[in-house]
């Protein structure tokens, strides 16, 4: 399959994001990464397929920092990533929406969500690491490591999934206090979609189920996968990605 160029979307706060689209209906399928991914994963372009398939419209993307986009990974939030997110909807997109978010993508599917409440109509959550700066992290750092990032500003950490490390900032996590989802209500009446692997050693899958018990209203479906991990990339894996969307759009599209 011939996958489109690369395209560059500039933002108003002056970053460059790096998007691929492909036109179609009735719904557009925005798909969301996790930390340090970009819109070359495994299942951003699976996705891509599927949509083209089925003649939806889609898009996947580089937060800034990320990829080709442009920006300081330093630099980065859950405030700002979610501006990304927000600019790709307001700005290359019309009509209804399905957001897929996985990992951090997840949190930021539900922040955008509920910001963009007429224009997205589904979402897929894929092990979506909700409230992780402050329900995960600090428990896996541990204390050590927390104070020297309170006191250096930042802390690196190696990555089992890309070859530079993880860099977390302190104001990564002071700001992530303004976007909390899981201490009260998620106030969304849509359908939504989880996926997670209870094999699942970065993101447990408790998260996804407190996410179910938060969720408001709409209609809500979780599916765990007894031997998945983190990474939801293994061709069977996919495939329930697929059939979750599927169903997710089925009952979103107008």
């Amino acid at each position: 399959m011939s996958h489109p160029e690369p395209s560059l979307l500039e933002t108003g706060r002056g970053q460059k994001l790096a998007y691929c689209k492909s036109e179609g209906g009735p719904v557009t399928v925005i798909f969301l990464g996790g930390m340090m991914s970009d819109k070359q994963g495994a299942k951003a372009v699976f996705l891509e397929g599927v949509c083209r398939n089925q003649g939806w419209g889609y898009i996947r993307f580089d937060y800034s920092g990320h990829g080709s986009s442009s920006g300081n990974f330093r630099e980065g939030t859950i405030g700002s990533w979610l501006g990304d997110v927000l600019s790709i909807i307001d700005h290359l997109s019309e009509g209804p929406l399905v957001l897929v978010g996985s990992s951090l993508g997840g949190w930021l599917a539900l922040l955008a969500a509920l910001a963009r409440p007429g224009r997205v109509k589904g979402l897929v959550c894929l092990a979506p690491a909700v409230d992780f700066t402050e329900r995960l992290l600090p428990s896996i750092l541990g204390q050590e490591l927390m104070k020297e990032m309170e006191e250096k500003g930042e802390i690196q950490i190696p990555s089992e999934y890309v070859d530079k490390p993880y860099i977390f900032t302190k104001a990564l996590f002071d700001e992530g206090r303004d976007h909390l989802l899981l201490d009260g209500p998620i106030n969304l009446d849509l359908p939504v979609g989880l996926l997670h692997g209870m094999k699942d050693t970065d993101v447990p899958h408790w998260i996804s189920e407190k996410i179910m018990a938060r969720l408001a209203g709409g209609d809500k479906r979780l599916v765990l996968l007894e031997g998945a991990g983190h990474r939801l990339s293994s061709p069977a894996e996919l495939e329930q990605i697929k059939t979750l969307l599927e169903d997710v759009v089925e009952k979103a599209a107008p």
